[in-house]
């Protein structure tokens, strides 16, 4: 059923399982195709909080659609940023603002949704199955008895009450099932901040008693809820693909040629094989230190937490530092010598009272300090706290005195040394180059700069990732 919302401006109800919604004829849609995609070397991706789309485990971007475009992003020599959204019914006013360019998001292709977005070639097929819950006492029962007391063909739906997303493509199945079979349905319509992986849980913890997914996103949930049964479908095989605005055709057509591409077809295949297949690693989306719990990054999240409010960071901004320089690995250590949770350098880890040896907390709280007293420096020169963040970052990074001969270089080429982005960040990456690391005003020379003007982007990039992923900022 199509709904024609009576305004000049609104949003388009979507989501992974969006349907019938008419968008606005009267808002002519922002361009942005392949051409400014690569002018701006960043492909913006639309995402859930899901095994098969997205997810963080101890701070690493992981999910099944995320790895796919993350392959893609690297052999374009771009990079791939994700914008997890939470409410799914707003996805398609999101990908329509450019907000992003590709909703990742279990997507199955409808003559309906054709009507208001493009699609990629598939890259899976699957099929609609009902979730419903084993019997209590189901480990000692025979698998026969545990079938008898399951719905296995569509007359023993009649009467039930089944809870789906009212945007999605299962309630129009359910709709289509219940008017073939007369089946008297009860269907539960929920809404868009109510995941599909939401309402197995419910289903497994005995909230509710019927909902209906994917089977590519059922089988890696069985993992986590073993009292789930799948077994039961509710149709044909549908094809997954990622959704695209109509006006990115060049975005649509470079992406097909590498889903389809023979020499990528082992790279996505092991993709697939990952997530779909090995349990190792796909349980580490139910994990502790995964964002589908929505509680903790890594196991240092409380001393983190309150070191940063120490110095009036978010500690999740300082989690992002942390994972650039170690992953949390307290043991790591560099060819260059440096060292632990913050990779710090001996002589410098010397002054701040660590070394190899010292724990992960003592080293949290040596690195902050380290941030802080950058940080404060930086403040006195740089009122803009928000810039004076992007210096802190690229300081820890590079050292100071590099900073400040991009800083000198940006009053020779008219460029404003204040500001990070498209001023000292562009003199940062100059510093690689003969003409800029020789000019007089230089003072420290060679600067592999783009390692810096990376190491901040991907910071900030983290750091809004973790934001949409761990929304709530838990005192300790």
């Amino acid at each position: 059923m199509q709904k024609i919302l009576p305004f000049l401006l609104f949003c388009v109800l979507i989501s992974c399982k969006n349907d019938d919604v008419e968008h606005s004829k009267n808002t002519p849609p922002l361009i942005r195709d392949w051409k400014e995609i690569k002018s701006d070397s960043v492909l913006h991706v639309l995402a859930e909080n899901s095994p098969a789309s997205f997810f963080i485990y101890k701070g690493k971007n992981m999910g099944y659609e995320y790895e796919l475009l993350h392959e893609f992003t690297k052999d374009h020599n771009i990079r791939l940023q994700v914008t997890m959204v939470n409410d799914l019914d707003d996805m398609i006013h999101k990908l329509d603002s450019c907000i992003g360019d590709i909703i990742a998001c279990n997507l199955t292709i409808t003559e309906s949704r054709k009507a208001h977005i493009d699609f990629s070639a598939s890259y899976l097929q699957t099929h609609q199955v009902l979730i419903q819950r084993k019997p209590e006492g189901y480990r000692k029962m025979r698998r026969s008895q545990i079938k008898d007391s399951l719905i296995q063909n569509i007359e023993a739906l009649h009467g039930k009450t089944i809870h789906v997303w009212k945007n999605s493509s299962f309630y129009n199945r359910l709709k289509q099932l219940d008017d073939a079979f007369d089946l008297d349905l009860k269907i539960i319509a929920t809404e868009g901040d109510l995941i599909t992986e939401e309402l197995i849980r419910m289903v497994s913890e005995g909230e509710i008693d019927y909902t209906v997914a994917d089977y590519n996103v059922a089988k890696i949930d069985t993992r986590y809820y073993p009292n789930i049964d799948i077994d039961f479908s509710l149709g044909s095989d549908d094809h997954i693909a990622f959704g695209l605005r109509t006006t990115s055709p060049q975005l649509r057509d470079t992406l097909n040629a590498w889903l389809l591409a023979k020499e990528n077809r082992s790279t996505i295949g092991e993709v697939r094989r990952k997530y779909f297949k090995r349990r190792a690693l796909s349980n580490k989306a139910n994990m502790v230190f995964s964002s589908l719990t929505g509680e903790q990054i890594s196991p240092y999240d409380d001393v983190i937490k309150m070191e940063s409010e120490k110095i009036g960071w978010d500690w999740r901004l300082v989690s992002a530092v942390i994972y650039q320089e170690s992953k949390f690995e307290i043991w790591k250590q560099s060819w260059a010598g440096a060292f632990g949770i913050f990779q710090f350098m001996p002589s410098t880890a010397h002054s701040y009272g660590i070394s190899p040896n010292s724990s992960a907390e003592d080293q949290i709280k040596a690195g902050i300090r380290k941030l802080k007293k950058n940080y404060n420096q930086w403040l006195e020169i740089i009122p803009d706290s928000s810039e004076a963040i992007k210096f802190t970052l690229a300081t820890f990074n590079a050292g100071r005195a590099h900073i400040d001969d991009a800083r000198a270089l940006c009053e020779v080429y008219e460029l404003d040394d204040l500001v990070w982005d498209n001023n000292v960040a562009e003199m940062v990456k100059n510093l690689a180059k003969p003409t800029y690391y020789r000019h007089q005003v230089v003072k420290y020379g060679y600067c592999r700069g783009s390692e810096t003007y990376k190491y901040v982007s991907e910071i900030l990039q983290r750091f809004e990732e973790y934001k949409a992923a761990f929304p709530n900022e838990l005192k300790s």
